[in-house]
């Protein structure tokens, strides 16, 4: 790839440590150019400027920003906040990138959901609905219906795409600041009962699509799962925190339903389609609605997947919690920008 051709990133104003920022950082740091899309001129969109990165400033729900914000570039990668105008965002980029004409590849961000949320599944009657996505759930979020519109809008463009179908993150709010207050007793309540899944490290996801994007030909049309390496129930996740922190963490199962009203909707009130997003993922775990694990990140990065324990580590508010710290519990219903 030519040097001229910048690789445009967005939701690149997310956190530092967040999929977004980790991509372009990873992708400086290999010498590719990379252009940032950021919503505001702020101190974000400095700190980007000074790792190297050119930035954009624009609104993704403008037609003339996107189309502005590709001129020379080739190669995409597309996440944003959770949000109610999430399909229109992607509509509009791939409808700037089909005008265009030369785009090598657009790297999608999805969700794992996506998987076997199929359209077959989602349109079998209610009651199969229910018992193959593990009882509690027979309808998809409005962002998960956002991503399956969004993945259908990708695939009728043309263009060459590649979907990332990643687990829920280990820096999803689901694992780390809705549990924030209860850690600091030692306790980890969490409404997932016996049921096991494998989140995944944000940094892995980003080292997949920082490769995937540095030579995208052996990807195109293709859509990867991506999940940790291990399926782990609460008390495996109480061992992790316990470890992490230094401090003994018991599990203590909520009810799911309870939960969400307890932690979800205090924190999102100001922000209904994400809570709606959080709840919905909280019954999908809690109804044994995820199942397996597998090999598709390792293979991508050419070794092991980064562990629960890890990514603790490397979190922020986790790090607060374990050097004593007041967390802050802040109302971060889209953290990171770009989390599953």
């Amino acid at each position: 790839m030519s040097e001229r051709h910048p690789i445009l990133i967005t939701g690149a104003a997310g956190h530092i440590g967040g999929v977004s920022r980790t991509i372009v950082d990873m992708l400086l740091d290999q010498g590719h150019p990379v252009r940032a899309f950021v919503r505001q001129d702020d101190e974000r969109a400095q700190s980007l400027r000074q790792a190297g990165a050119e930035v954009f400033v624009g609104d993704l729900l403008t037609i003339a920003d996107v189309t502005a914000a590709l001129k020379g570039v080739r190669r995409i990668y597309f996440s944003m906040s959770l949000s109610p105008y999430y399909t229109d965002a992607v509509t509009l980029m791939a409808a700037a990138a089909r005008a265009q004409g030369d785009i090598e590849v657009f790297v999608n961000m999805s969700e794992y959901e996506q998987s076997f949320m199929t359209f077959e599944k989602m349109t079998a009657p209610a009651e199969e609905r229910r018992a193959w996505l593990g009882g509690l759930v027979a309808n998809w979020s409005p962002q998960q219906r956002a991503h399956w519109v969004a993945e259908r809008v990708l695939e009728w463009s043309g263009l060459p795409t590649v979907n990332i179908r990643a687990a829920i993150f280990v820096e999803n709010p689901l694992m780390t600041w809705l549990a924030l207050a209860p850690l600091s007793d030692g306790e980890l309540r969490l409404p997932f009962g016996h049921h096991r899944f494998a989140p995944v490290a944000g940094y892995d996801v980003a080292e997949a699509c920082a490769k995937i994007l540095a030579d995208p030909a052996p990807h195109i049309s293709k859509s990867y799962e991506l999940t940790g390496p291990e399926l782990k129930d609460m008390h495996g996740f109480a061992e992790d925190f316990g470890a992490v922190l230094g401090r003994q963490v018991i599990a203590v199962p909520e009810e799911v339903e309870t939960w969400n009203e307890t932690y979800v909707d205090p924190a999102l009130a100001e922000f209904p389609h994400t809570a709606e997003h959080i709840k919905t993922l909280a019954r999908l775990v809690g109804g044994g609605g995820y199942r397996g694990v597998t090999d598709q990140l390792e293979t991508l990065l050419g070794r092991a997947p980064k562990t629960v324990r890890w990514a603790l580590q490397n979190h922020p508010s986790i790090q607060k919690l374990a050097t004593g710290r007041v967390a802050e519990r802040s109302n971060r219903g889209h953290e990171g920008g770009d989390e599953g």
